[in-house]
């Protein structure tokens, strides 16, 4: 579950940072500042069971990998086989991480 607060906070951070560059009526400008605070509240609370930097690089390279995935499906930006090679890389990297990550163990773990 700590974890699944990584990646849900990375959602929402998809939705914020897509947000500050599409939200154009009072509605999307609530839903991103929305995104904003539920992101960031996820992240503190993750960052108190997990490593900091680790839950950090995950969710910021989720994050990135996300909104430039969400930029080419939604709104068409163009497409490369390098951009795609790069987000690829940058989720083995992510993946990577969590994998030789030791979770603390302790009260409430």
């Amino acid at each position: 579950m700590k974890w699944g607060s990584v990646v849900l906070a990375a959602l929402f951070e998809i939705v914020w940072v897509t947000g500050l560059k599409h939200a154009d009526t009072a509605i999307e400008w609530i839903g991103t500042a929305f995104g904003v605070a539920a992101s960031f509240y996820l992240l503190v609370k993750a960052g108190e069971k997990l490593p900091v930097g680790t839950v950090y690089a995950v969710f910021t390279g989720l994050g990135t990998a996300g909104t430039v995935l969400c930029e080419i499906i939604l709104f068409h930006e163009p497409a490369d086989i390098v951009k795609l090679a790069l987000i690829g890389v940058l989720l083995c990297g992510v993946i990577g991480l969590k994998l030789v990550t030791q979770e603390e163990k302790g009260e409430g773990a």
